[in-house]
């Protein structure tokens, strides 16, 4: 399953960041929230439940995290979604005064639940609450961002984040690209992929739990395997994209945070800042 567990089960991460701007706190995805962790049925479906048996921990949720690294939760003033599923959204009402930032064509997929997938990933029970913030963007327009297009910038916010549109895993997945210190770029690719080695240059390579994960949650096939082409050829062309992460990938998570992914910060302060 994840490259290192002797087991049809392995760990996964659902990797968040915080991003410190000189006027407000920004949060990138959410992970599971309070609410989870104290009332996982109904809010998370099941199917999902029993399928990832996933490790709800107060203390790992991001808004104890965040106070964990000194800052105020109420600071958390935008929320940039890669996209809604339930593992990504579960925190959302930890921060109500937050803007929720993400693409049209997610929120028309989270709105309508077409099909029992859909129902299951996507759980208005995260989110109800929080979707009067809601700001949302068209998927086809923006600009060219190292030959990604329909790359924009989101309101409120320095021009230092950016949507990245990666459809594949959902209709209105997108990535962060986020600006660091010397135009050096980070791009939090979301769920475009699950495992480290499908960015292999020479010989891209998935474990067969997560690629089956990856093709049983995917609703554009072709997109999802051509975006993880174009995210190889990103790392393999430009320089300046100095980092590219998964959202669920424990190796990637560990050597960006450099702690282990089971256990919370402490007085650190969070990586990605823009001065």
């Amino acid at each position: 399953m994840d490259g290192h567990s002797h087991s049809l089960r392995g760990r996964l991460a659902c990797h968040c960041l915080l991003v410190e701007t000189p006027n407000s706190l920004v949060l990138i995805d959410t992970g599971f929230g309070l609410r989870d962790v104290a009332h996982p049925r109904p809010r998370l479906s099941r199917f999902f439940y029993t399928l990832l048996k996933p490790e709800l921990r107060e203390e790992l949720t991001a808004i104890r995290q965040i106070e964990q690294l000194g800052f105020n939760p109420k600071d958390v003033r935008h929320i940039v979604l890669t996209h809604l599923d339930f593992d990504h959204a579960g925190g959302l009402d930890d921060f109500p005064h937050a803007r929720i930032h993400l693409l049209h064509p997610e929120k028309k997929a989270a709105l309508e639940r077409r099909t029992m997938m859909d129902r299951m990933r996507y759980r208005p029970q995260q989110w109800a609450s929080t979707q009067q913030n809601w700001r949302t963007y068209p998927a086809g327009t923006g600009e060219t961002w190292f030959g990604f297009n329909s790359v924009r910038e989101l309101d409120g916010l320095p021009p230092e984040i950016l949507f990245v549109p990666l459809r594949g895993h959902t209709f209105g997945h997108t990535g962060v690209a986020i600006e660091r210190s010397e135009g050096q770029w980070l791009l939090q690719a979301g769920d475009a992929y699950f495992y480290h080695e499908e960015m292999n240059l020479e010989r891209p390579y998935c474990t067969p739990g997560l690629r089956f994960y990856q093709w049983m949650l995917e609703k554009d096939r072709g997109a999802r395997i051509h975006n993880q082409h174009r995210l190889r050829e990103l790392k393999r062309t430009h320089s300046r994209v100095i980092q590219i992460m998964s959202s669920h990938d424990v190796a990637e998570f560990e050597r960006a945070a450099g702690h282990d992914v089971s256990v919370p910060p402490r007085g650190l302060r969070p990586a990605s800042t823009i001065a």
